[in-house]
């Protein structure tokens, strides 16, 4: 008898994974690795017509996947989709809680507006996700849940609005993971360090270019991509992972590690994992 080894195709043959902000970024490339391991995957976000073209994308690759509208900041929205979820495809067997936003600034220059927007989206929202989805369905059930979250270990200066959320996130990752560990349900996070995303777009042009040049201080000496922190949310939701819960997977070419104790000299000797081949980057990271 052969090794039946996790890492092989139709790994999540007949599962359901549901995976916000599944419209653009991370989450629409963890809907197609999902999708490509033989999962159904479901993205729930707040634009219609960025799901659906998700959804072409993977279905055009003979992957199976299915779109809901859900603004989840808003209680009833998650209740009614976690539900219509269910009523459509039977089963949650895994949640990717990656929808997020946010902005810089100082804290100093922060309104309650700001703060209340970033935290209700980037904490609140997550929440609400993982409630629902425990309580409809893996509370008798089991499953994984997978947080994207951020690198905070040293403060978020000029984000300090999302490194509190994701702080929050990280600790309900492992209050979850306590409470819920005796119905079958892991649950971990991802954080991310400086990954290329078409969400830095967003950014003023002054911010760009600190992002850009954050490079130099990364110990990998480049961004990260979207398909080394999908990868890592895939090992998490898989049964690899069976032994794992309530931790934090950092995917920041060891950002946090780096001190100016220790220059690391220049080099490229971490090359991109980028199978992908579908990221969009801004302009400002496109090589001139």
């Amino acid at each position: 008898m052969s090794y039946r080894s996790a890492l092989r195709p139709g790994l999540f043959d007949g599962q359901v994974m549901l995976i916000t902000g599944g419209g653009s970024g991370i989450g629409r490339c963890t809907a197609h690795e999902l999708a490509a391991l033989g999962a159904t995957v479901v993205l729930a976000g707040r634009k219609a017509e960025k799901l659906e073209r998700v959804r072409a994308e993977i279905e055009a690759q003979g992957g199976r996947a299915d779109t809901r509208v859900i603004d989840i900041r808003e209680g009833e929205a998650v209740r009614e989709g976690i539900a219509s979820v269910l009523a459509a495809h039977g089963r949650i067997d895994g949640l990717v809680n990656n929808a997020g936003g946010q902005f810089p600034g100082p804290l100093r220059d922060c309104s309650d507006k700001g703060w209340d927007a970033v935290i209700r989206n980037n904490l609140n929202g997550g929440f609400r996700m993982m409630r629902e989805v425990y309580t409809q369905w893996m509370e008798a059930h089991g499953g994984a849940i997978v947080n994207v979250v951020a690198c905070v270990d040293f403060g978020m200066p000029n984000m300090g609005h999302t490194g509190a959320a994701r702080a929050g996130m990280i600790n309900l990752t492992q209050t979850a993971a306590l409470e819920w560990v005796h119905r079958g349900v892991r649950v971990n996070a991802v954080a991310p360090g400086s990954v290329a995303t078409s969400g830095m777009a967003t950014y003023d042009p002054g911010f760009q270019q600190r992002l850009k040049a954050r490079r130099r201080h990364i110990p990998y000496q480049r961004m990260g991509t979207e398909a080394e922190v999908s990868s890592a949310i895939c090992f998490l939701l898989g049964e690899s992972a069976a032994y794992i819960s309530g931790a934090v997977l950092p995917v920041d070419g060891a950002l946090r590690l780096a001190k100016h104790l220790w220059p690391v000299p220049e080099h490229a000797s971490q090359p991109a994992y980028d199978p992908f081949g579908r990221s969009e980057l801004p302009d400002f990271l496109k090589p001139t």
